[in-house]
């Protein structure tokens, strides 16, 4: 995904690679967001990936027991 570029655009267009080590914070919403994002990618047969996660977001991930939806597009 391009710098800048929407990922509900992106999502419609192609495969999609978040770089995420540089999360300082996370809002709850903004990780159902993420999870809604990865489903709509799946269905259009797109990958939707989160790559090397920041340990505040996999601590929030995991404080909000979403380990299961998050563990099939986390990346490092």
């Amino acid at each position: 995904m391009a710098s800048g570029t929407c990922v509900l655009d992106a999502i419609d267009e192609g495969n999609v690679k978040i770089a995420a080590k540089a999360v300082e914070r996370v809002s709850t919403n903004a990780l159902f967001m993420l999870i809604s994002a990865a489903e709509t990618a799946r269905r259009n047969h797109f990958e939707f990936t989160i790559e090397q996660p920041s340990a505040v977001l996999t601590n929030a991930v995991e404080r909000l027991g979403l380990g299961v939806q998050f563990s099939g597009i986390m990346r490092g």
